[in-house]
This record gives C-alpha cells, sequence and structure tokens, in this order.
C-alpha cells in the first residue's frame, strides 16, 4: 500500500468517497493512486503537463495494477478532462496564481464539479479571490507544517451548495476595539484559519514579518522616492498583520 506525505495525505482526506477525481499536476500519481487502493474514488484522471512527470505517472499506476481506475493523461491544466466527466478537482503543489490561472482557462470545464481541493504554495490570496469571483465557496481551510515547509489547504465548493455566503464569511472581522481585519486581510491569512489562529499559522505569519523587515531594511538604503512609497506601504502592512497576530492570541484561553 502506498504512503503519502502528510501534505498529500491532509489533502486525500478532503476527497470524499465514492469521488471521480482529476489530480492536476498529478507528478507520480500518488494521490490518486492511494485513494484508488483505498476504494475512495471510482475513477480517476492523473493529469500532466511536462513528459518526464508524465511518465512517472503511468509508471506509478501501472505498477500499481490501477488502470482499471486511473486514467493518465499529457495536457495543460484542465484540457486532460471534460465537463462533467469529473466531481472532484484536486490541484497542490503550485503557486497560487498559477492555480487560478488553471482555473480561469479551464472553466467551462468545471460543469459537474463539486469540489476544489487547493493547495498553492504561495498567493494564497489569489486562489481565495478567484474562487468568490467564480461562484466557489471556501467551506475549510487547513495549515500544517512539513520538512520545515508551511502548506495551506483549501477546499470549496460551488455557491449553491452552502447556506454560508461569501459575503458573511468574509465579513470585517473586529478582533478588538479599533483593529478590524477587513476583508483583503482575511484574503491574506484566511478567513477560517484567522478564526482558529492555530500555532502553525501563527508561526507563518511571524515568518512574513521576518520576511517584510528584510525587505524594508533594504529599501530604507535606497534614496529613491518610489522606495520610500512602498516602504511604507509594507510598514503598513505589517503592522495590521501584527495587530491581527495580537489579538489572535490574546482571545486564546
Amino acid at each position: 500500500m502506498l504512503r503519502l506525505s502528510k501534505r498529500l495525505e491532509m489533502i486525500a482526506k478532503e476527497v470524499p468517497a465514492g469521488s471521480r477525481l482529476a489530480d492536476i499536476g498529478s507528478d507520480h500519481a500518488l494521490l490518486p493512486s492511494f485513494l484508488a487502493e483505498r476504494g475512495t474514488i471510482v475513477s480517476g484522471v492523473a493529469g500532466e503537463v511536462n513528459q518526464g512527470p508524465f511518465e512517472a505517472a503511468f509508471k506509478q499506476v501501472r505498477a500499481s495494477g490501477l488502470q482499471a481506475i486511473i486514467e493518465v493523461r499529457k495536457g495543460d491544466g484542465l484540457e486532460v478532462i471534460s465537463a462533467e466527466e469529473v466531481d472532484v478537482i484536486t490541484i497542490a503543489g503550485m503557486g497560487g496564481t498559477l492555480i487560478a490561472s488553471i482555473l480561469e482557462a479551464g472553466k467551462e470545464k468545471l460543469a459537474g464539479v463539486q469540489r476544489l481541493v487547493l493547495q498553492p504554495n504561495v498567493g494564497e490570496s489569489g486562489v481565495r479571490r478567484w474562487l468568490i469571483d467564480n461562484g466557489w465557496q471556501l467551506i475549510r481551510e487547513l495549515i500544517l507544517e512539513e520538512d520545515d515547509k508551511i502548506y495551506e489547504i483549501l477546499v470549496a465548493v460551488p455557491k449553491t451548495s452552502t447556506e454560508l455566503t461569501n459575503e458573511q464569511l468574509y465579513m470585517p472581522m473586529e478582533l478588538a476595539e479599533g483593529i478590524v481585519a477587513d476583508q483583503e486581510l482575511l484574503l491574506q491569512m484566511g478567513p477560517f484559519l484567522t478564526q482558529e489562529a492555530s500555532p502553525v499559522w501563527v508561526k507563518k505569519w511571524r515568518h512574513e514579518l521576518d520576511k517584510l523587515e528584510k525587505i524594508c531594511s533594504r529599501m530604507a538604503q535606497s534614496e529613491l522616492e518610489a522606495s520610500r512609497l512602498k516602504e511604507a506601504e509594507f510598514r503598513q502592512e505589517m503592522k495590521r498583520i501584527e495587530e491581527v497576530l495580537a489579538c489572535t492570541q490574546k482571545a486564546k484561553p
């Protein structure tokens, strides 16, 4: 039986039993193979655009004897599937901008899809924004640390299948008197993750603050007016993040 990384295992748990899955950017097809071995999915498509990973995925499926369940297809993004062919799509291990562009380019293929499980390595806010703009509702956010890297997993369903609305989810969150996490900040930090304020999430944003501080220090050495303005912008962003972290930690029992 296959074993997955902690990251892929957490993604696998978000795929409902009986699903028809498309795993886009499947690499070695580990995720669909794992789910097929356990009988979670009834069919799977492992999509890969590059020849090397495509061949690796094909070998994995064949070695596992899962050819009757999983089909490995070569193609760019969602062009490997047809509309109504799958009901769950997973896209993991890419930048958020790329994930959003894959979804945007293949929007017509999302007909019949009941769940998106997305794991951007960076740029999570862009994925959240795409979901809002295209009729998808975030229902869960997960965060984990593995091998000194922190990952976020976003789970979304069609907006019509949930009572929660994006307006409610991204409603400005009052954290303390005079301190509000507005929609832009919640898009950046995650509405569910901000509410939960787990130690891993706090660690992620402490790291982000350290990165921003280093950028500001470099900008401070520049005499350009544009650098001054950008530094001020970053300093304001840092202040808002620090306020959110301080308030969420005070709220902890």
